[in-house]
């Protein structure tokens, strides 16, 4: 137990360095879930563009929301944004902080996975091989619209029987691919040349106001977690003055049966300092009612 309890308070006090690590390895499994996905197109004019789009864009909101749920600060973002006012009030910088740092974390790896997809090109050959000008290929002439459509639509599927002879499906294979490696190289230098330009420029900003919203950020999230962490030392040792007030009540019943019951003076040492003398379920609820709506200032 006192492992798992070291290892808890490591991932209390590093919540940032874990959080780092826990967006990385979503990242990289992203990777290895494209890679190990059988990719196949269903080759059909009505569902080519549906199920590429849908390969591109559907794991990339999954694995946002994951980041978005595997991160602590989202949720204590959204307390401190919607808490009312109070004693405290409310810093939005604090807030805007908080809500650019999770934004980053959680959009790594569906970046990673829209980057892995236009560099692989199945999906958008896939979701675009019926949207391309058939005059720019010489193999889809003298065909008919239907038929002109049937067959770029089969252009993913080499092994199709109609496309095994078609000189210009592996032109229109390479044209696909090539804007869409094009076009995720162009992304990936895009965020490179972004995440540069903001690491150099950063200092012409008021690193003043930066620091305060991170110590702050940091501030409100440790908060949480104290009072989290109070208030189950609280009800633990409520529930066990309950439980003792019961049996205590049961004098004659458990004396029957030849049990033993710790006198008064033998409690733990200090409970009843604990306890604060919040000994009554009014005065509990009563006490979190004023810590949502009326949070104090921090000045003591």
């Amino acid at each position: 137990m006192d492992r798992f309890r070291m290892i808890f308070q490591y991932f209390q006090s590093n919540s940032e360095s874990v959080m780092n690590g826990i967006c990385g390895l979503l990242a990289l499994a992203s990777v290895k879930i494209y890679t190990s996905f059988d990719f196949s197109c269903p080759c059909l004019p009505q569902y080519n563009m549906a199920y590429g789009l849908g390969v591109m864009f559907v794991p990339p909101i999954a694995l946002f929301l994951c980041g978005l749920i595997f991160n602590r600060q989202s949720l204590v973002m959204l307390e401190e944004w919607r808490r009312p006012q109070g004693h405290r009030r409310k810093d939005l910088a604090v807030i805007r902080y908080m809500c650019s740092s999770i934004m980053q974390r959680a959009m790594l790896a569906p970046v990673v996975w829209i980057v892995v997809t236009l560099l692989d090109g199945k999906c958008l050959i896939c979701a675009l091989s019926g949207s391309v000008d058939p005059e720019k290929f010489v193999g889809f002439a003298n065909t008919s619209t239907v038929q002109m459509q049937q067959l770029l639509a089969k252009v993913p599927c080499k092994d199709d029987e109609l496309m095994r002879n078609n000189t210009s499906r592996k032109a229109v294979s390479r044209y696909l691919r090539c804007w869409s490696q094009a076009l995720g190289w162009s992304i990936l230098l895009i965020l490179i040349v972004a995440v540069f330009l903001a690491r150099w420029l950063s200092p012409c900003f008021n690193q003043a106001t930066i620091l305060q919203a991170r110590h702050w950020s940091n501030y409100i999230d440790i908060e949480q977690k104290i009072f989290e962490e109070t208030c189950c030392e609280h009800s633990r040792l409520f529930a066990h003055k309950c439980i003792l007030h019961f049996f205590e009540s049961m004098q004659r019943e458990v004396k029957l049966h030849s049990f033993s019951l710790p006198r008064k003076g033998e409690r733990a040492e200090g409970e009843e300092d604990l306890l604060q003398g919040i000994a009554d379920q009014d005065q509990v609820n009563k006490l979190l009612k004023m810590w949502y709506y009326e949070k104090p200032p921090l000045d003591i």
